[in-house]
């Protein structure tokens, strides 16, 4: 897979192993042609250095996935996992289509032994249906080794995660087999990761270290979230109630960001697998407790659509607003889950006109995200109700009301009195990431919201 996973990850190995042949394969031609192309597919600071210096000499991308598969010893499997749409845990559990075709393919094609690396974030116990196909359909004389080596990347640094990661976590099965696959796992990230930081566990522990990181980091979020509504209700302030706890060294000051909601490819995905595999596990309690972290993110995201309607003399029908990010966080261009969608198809079912701006997102992704998130609706509805504009200046005129939904560092550049002149009065500004000088605005005239601050004094 050639996907957010797949294609930093292999890319960096390529860069720091130049004795490694390393190839990525995957079957969508047009996004093999974006790798090997000027355009990567995906947008990641400091990615298209690395491609570039390695492409062409130890890494190589392809469509010949069987070609692949044959000629390679280990065999990293980074394919999407989305949450199921429709069947036994719809909503919850892992749609493992995408990993258990590529783990056939493997079997049906390898004529050598194999180590198979699940990298994908897969819920607990994924490695042993893996297994289970492996062992079913290989040919003779060939044998399977399954190690979970799951990813921690943080998007927008992923680059400088790969570098230098907190900890490379590799999960074997506790036999010789298992353990040799391991080290030579191992090896291949010793070439510029200390020893020390690679851990070397269980597989089912390795695969339940995933789901458990990015739950608690998005439990921090929620519970910072839910803090923020008490202050817009007594008039503190979340950031001086965020930086005062933060200065707690068990705590410290990470993640305690209060937002319009999380959002990304993983958070919401991984507490939802949890969530399922509590349930099938019989611990009900368990999963409604951390169920309760992705309603508080669903509920910090409708409170702050329900503060721009009441607002706005409580209707925003035929009122502009201008929506300024549309990614999931500043410095990607990936939009999974975004809060920004959840807003957008709030202010639509309430009959507003959006204009969307977002540096690094491109319109057709942000048409498709809308179709999705609004499916009763057509395309052509929504685009008599939704522009797309080409700067953060543009997409605010003639606008009665200004959100910021993503952090993007060029929104707290922005030339606010130019905005304020050319928008209709009162001016309003949401600012959903706490990145904009409030004050600096009302004295231009902006009446300002801002996320986990209250009125009263």
């Amino acid at each position: 897979g050639a996907g957010y996973v797949g294609g930093p990850t292999c890319a960096v190995i390529a860069l720091k192993c130049p004795h490694i042949r390393v190839t990525i394969v995957d079957l969508n031609q047009a996004r093999i042609d974006a790798w090997n192309s000027d355009n990567l597919p995906i947008y990641e600071p400091g990615l298209e250095e690395v491609v570039k210096k390695a492409r062409g000499r130890n890494l190589f991308f392809s469509t010949d996935v069987d070609k692949g598969i044959r000629e390679a010893d280990l065999i990293f499997v980074s394919v999407n996992t989305p949450t199921k749409k429709s069947g036994v845990g719809a909503g919850f559990s892992a749609d493992l289509t995408y990993v258990e075709s590529a783990t056939r393919r493997i079997a049906a094609v390898a004529t050598s032994n194999k180590i198979v690396v699940e990298k994908s974030t897969v819920p607990c116990r994924t490695a042993e249906s893996m297994r289970t196909i492996l062992e079913a359909n290989s040919t003779p004389g060939t044998r399977f080794d399954i190690l979970s080596n799951p990813e921690f990347l943080a998007e927008g640094t992923a680059i400088s995660d790969l570098f230098s990661p907190d900890r490379v976590l590799i999960g074997s099965l506790q036999t010789e087999e298992g353990k040799d696959a391991c080290a030579s796992l191992k090896e291949v990230y010793a070439n510029w990761v200390p020893r020390e930081r690679i851990l070397t566990v269980g597989l089912w522990s390795s695969e339940l270290s995933k789901l458990a990181a990015n739950a608690m980091l998005a439990q921090r979020i929620s519970s910072i979230n839910a803090l923020s509504a008490i202050c817009e209700a007594t008039g503190a302030n979340i950031d001086e109630v965020s930086h005062a706890i933060g200065y707690d060294s068990r705590i410290g000051p990470k993640f305690l960001r209060a937002s319009v909601g999380f959002g990304g490819s993983c958070f919401q995905k991984d507490i939802l697998n949890l969530v399922y595999l509590s349930e099938s596990l019989h611990l009900p309690q368990v999963a409604a407790y951390w169920r309760q972290v992705v309603e508080m993110n669903e509920y910090q995201k409708s409170r702050f659509s329900k503060t721009v309607v009441d607002t706005l003399f409580n209707t925003i029908t035929g009122k502009h607003i201008a929506v300024l990010g549309f990614a999931f966080k500043a410095d990607t261009g990936d939009t999974r889950e975004s809060a920004a969608i959840t807003l957008i198809r709030d202010f639509l079912s309430e009959r507003a006109y959006v204009t969307i701006y977002d540096p690094k997102v491109d319109e057709a992704q942000i048409w498709l995200d809308l179709a999705e998130a609004c499916p009763a609706t057509p395309l052509e509805t929504i685009k008599k109700q939704v522009t797309i504009s080409h700067s953060a200046l543009d997409a605010c005129k003639q606008k009665e009301a200004v959100v910021i939904a993503t952090e993007w560092k060029e929104f707290k550049e922005i030339d606010w009195t130019a905005v304020y002149s050319q928008m209709s009065k009162p001016a309003f500004v949401f600012d959903g990431r706490m990145i904009l000088d409030a004050e600096a605005l009302r004295t231009i005239g902006f009446t300002v919201k801002v996320i986990g601050r209250g009125d009263r004094l």
